[in-house]
């Protein structure tokens, strides 16, 4: 496979898998943080939605015409990462489908050695749509990840993508023996007494 087309398809596999954890969700669980720092489902998938647009868009002077206010002047940190009572979770993936399609318009049309500007990388600013690439694909695979965990916690479901949970063939009975063997094995080390 060209490689291109290989990181094109593990970029679009991770599209995907982050989306799903959306699937089945009220309103509530999809929007309310799940950590310390605010971090949920919708926020996620609209944080990959904006930097999409900017890596494969404006750096590549492709810019998509898509009004992102959550990065004007005036707004505050980390509006990126959150939605609105206002924003609806349909705004929010037709953003997010948007944003793709407008990315993959770039990847389809640009060589891997095309040249790039990003301004907040200071002195690399110059890099290949081939260095982006690589970037955004690790960024969107790390955001995939925490809304896999954050998921789990939500509701305990669990696996990688539709189609392909990439996981062991375990019911409930048998994830609950795993877990207690890891926690066994965590006890011992720590010098913990076994539960």
């Amino acid at each position: 496979m060209d490689p291109k087309d290989t990181l094109h398809g593990y970029l679009r596999t991770q599209r995907l898998a982050l989306a799903a954890k959306l699937d089945g969700l009220g309103e509530y669980d999809a929007r309310r943080p799940l950590t310390a720092t605010g971090t949920n489902l919708l926020g996620l998938v609209k944080h990959v939605a904006s930097i999409q647009l900017g890596y494969l868009g404006d750096c590549f002077g492709r810019p998509s015409g898509i009004p992102l206010p959550w990065f004007d002047d005036d707004a505050q940190d980390d509006d990126d990462l959150w939605v609105p009572a206002g924003d609806s979770r349909a705004d929010v993936l037709d953003l997010y489908r948007r944003s793709a399609e407008h990315a993959d318009a770039t990847i389809d049309t640009l060589a891997l050695d095309a040249v790039g500007d990003v301004p907040w990388w200071g002195s690399d600013r110059r890099p290949t749509l081939h260095t982006v690439l690589v970037h955004l694909l690790v960024d969107v695979a790390r955001h995939a990840g925490h809304a896999d965990v954050l998921r789990e916690g939500l509701d305990g479901a669990i696996g990688y993508a539709p189609g392909n949970d990439n996981l062991s063939d375990r019911d409930e009975g048998g994830w609950a023996v795993h877990r207690a063997r890891v926690e066994a094995a965590a006890r011992t080390v720590a010098g913990l007494p076994p539960v």
